[in-house]
């Protein structure tokens, strides 16, 4: 009774095995098999890749350079069993129409991969039965269709999925069985050529396999540098939050302090007086609440940012930067700092965003241009602030970075978010040149200073 069972359930379960390889087969071969699929150019990524040193005017030509090649090798097909043709205008004629679809399938090939299969294998079929019944001992393989057959079964592996090397195989001996079978040819040259064949395609098949695999690496990695890029400016921006928060803090607490204050330096104060500073100290009040509440949000993403540095420290300004500069030197790059214009108080954000990006590119500096020297310049013009970083050429081999190009994307951030414009490239030396400009609104202060100095 068991193994009654149990060879019932194999059956069963080779039923299922064979339905569901015929239906890939039918999926594969059958089903739209003649539909338009065109073979794209080209990318100008891969030209500039494979033939670099072609000009710019043939590189435009060269995308279409598999397309040319097939044809190419349909015409030679066509004119090579047109010289193989026989005497006589009818044997010629036949010759010729039987050459039109031969040489046709690996065109096809361009505009319907599986539409081009099935035309080949026609002809092969009709080439090899008309062969047999003529010449009894001749080869079912000898006629130019078989090698036009074959070309046609590489070029559509490589355009479709690897499995169809294994089907476009079993179809195609199986028809010369039936063909050798019905005719009464040997089947000897059926094993070798059906092995010589399967080499061919297997090889094809793994081509495109690698060929695809690749493909997935690169889209995978395209994914994954966007997603480490996002990442990277949400983190910037979370950061710049805080610091943020801190700076407007200040402000909404000295607010909250002079307005509850405020009533007591006025004798009989107004009650309508009193009812305003009153309301304005509890806005700022409720204005710090939600800044905590959104700061706390912004947090719990990372809570560990700040776990090495002191989050009561007072955050940055640029009075700041012999320190910063002190550090870098202590860390072996040779930084000089520049100071133009009448420095002046600047808004904390301006300040503190100034400082970053004087520290990113410093950082940067010395991750990728290890040996070079450096300079930082700092701009106080009418209107605005300007921060220039650059360096030379590296003397010696940087270490690969991951995170090359973050901190260029999380400066520019920080100067957009303030309305400003930033400059980050190469300079003809090989080094790194960082300049940005800040935007100040000028206060009372400054245009009379301007006016002095004018």
């Amino acid at each position: 009774m068991n193994e009654t069972t149990q060879t019932q359930g194999s059956l069963h379960s080779e039923a299922r095995i064979a339905h569901g390889a015929l239906h890939r087969l039918r999926q594969d071969l059958f089903v739209d098999a003649f539909a338009f699929r065109p073979l794209p150019p080209l990318e100008d990524a891969k030209i500039s890749r494979w033939v670099p040193w072609l000009p710019g005017r043939l590189r435009r030509w060269a995308c279409w350079l598999p397309h040319l090649t097939v044809g190419f090798f349909s015409v030679c097909v066509l004119l090579a069993m047109l010289a193989s043709s026989g005497p006589g205008r009818l044997h010629g004629l036949l010759s010729a129409a039987f050459a039109v679809p031969v040489a046709a399938a690996p065109l096809l090939t361009l505009f319907r991969p599986v539409g081009a299969y099935w035309l080949a294998l026609c002809a092969f079929v009709v080439g090899g039965s008309v062969d047999a019944v003529v010449d009894p001992w001749g080869d079912v393989f000898g006629n130019g269709a078989f090698p036009a057959l074959l070309a046609v079964m590489v070029l559509v592996v490589l355009r479709s999925r690897p499995r169809l090397a294994a089907e476009m195989w079993l179809v195609t001996f199986a028809a010369a069985g039936v063909i050798m079978l019905l005719t009464g040819s040997g089947l000897g040259q059926l094993p070798p050529t059906a092995f010589f064949c399967a080499v061919v395609l297997i090889s094809a098949a793994a081509v495109r396999a690698w060929r695809e695999e690749r493909r997935q690496v690169v889209e995978t990695q395209s994914v994954t540098e966007e997603e480490r890029t996002r990442r990277t400016l949400l983190e910037e921006r979370a950061l710049i939050a805080r610091e943020l928060h801190d700076v407007v803090a200040h402000h909404m607490s000295v607010i909250a302090i002079q307005a509850e204050a405020a009533p007591y330096r006025v004798k009989d104060t107004p009650p309508e007086l009193a009812t305003s500073f009153a309301t304005i100290r509890e806005n700022a009040v409720a204005a710090l609440a939600e800044l905590r509440r959104i700061l706390g949000v912004v947090r719990s993403a990372d809570p560990d940012a700040f776990a090495e540095s002191d989050p009561e420290a007072p955050q940055p300004t640029l009075g700041n930067l012999d320190s910063l500069l002190d550090s870098v030197r202590g860390a072996g790059l040779v930084v000089e700092a520049v100071v133009t214009g009448s420095p002046r108080p600047l808004p904390q954000g301006v300040e503190l965003s100034a400082y970053r990006i004087v520290q990113e590119g410093l950082s940067n500096a010395l991750r990728h241009s290890p040996g070079a020297d450096a300079r930082v310049e700092i701009s106080y013009v009418l209107g605005g602030l300007g921060v220039r970083i650059v360096n030379g050429a590296p003397s010696r081999l940087a270490k690969p970075s991951p995170g090359a190009g973050h901190g260029v994307l999380g400066m520019r951030e920080r100067v957009q978010m303030l309305g400003g414009e930033m400059t980050a490239e190469h300079t003809e030396d090989g080094g790194f040149e960082v300049a940005a400009f800040i935007p100040v609104a000028n206060t009372t202060g400054e245009t009379k200073a301007g006016g002095a100095r004018a």
